[in-house]
């Protein structure tokens, strides 16, 4: 009788080099295209937020020297010098999220007319054990309601 060895699929060596914001950001929309319809962008991103670069290298034909990190919460890409935002804008998104689903309204200061996240209210609720360091003004966008750090106009 025959067997048939399967064969290794072998991993492709990619040179490591520096690799830009815009590119990484491009990279992964064309990785997120190619995706099945039932499995998430965020699989691209580990445990500690940092993006899985074998997993783009194939888009980038390349390794990246710098480190990228990635919200799993609202998908917003950070440099190295920014993790401390995605770590904060996951926690605080996460937060936000059981805030509407316990009171069912949106966890914003009082009369603020640009929706900024009220850490006082998450508090409250002990959904929050902690405020970003340093103090970060979030707002909620209409979209989703997603946190954003830009200030609405």
């Amino acid at each position: 009788m025959w067997f048939f060895r399967k064969r290794k699929k072998e991993d492709k060596k990619y040179p490591i080099k520096s690799i830009s914001y815009e590119e990484i950001r491009d990279a992964i929309r064309e990785y997120g295209k190619n995706l099945p319809d039932n499995v998430p962008l965020g699989i691209i991103i580990q445990d500690n937020l940092e993006i899985d670069y074998q997993l783009l290298a194939p888009f980038l034909k390349a390794v990246p020297k710098e480190k990228y990190y990635m919200s799993k919460e609202t998908y917003e890409i950070f440099p190295e010098e920014e993790k401390h935002i995605a770590v904060a804008v996951d926690t605080i998104q996460r937060a936000v999220d059981q805030y509407v689903d316990i009171k069912k309204e949106l966890p914003v200061i009082d009369d603020d007319p640009y929706r900024r996240v009220s850490y006082h209210k998450l508090e409250q609720l002990k959904l929050l054990d902690e405020r970003p360091n340093p103090i970060i003004d979030f707002y909620i966008t209409d979209e989703e309601y997603l946190i954003t750090r830009k200030k609405p106009s």
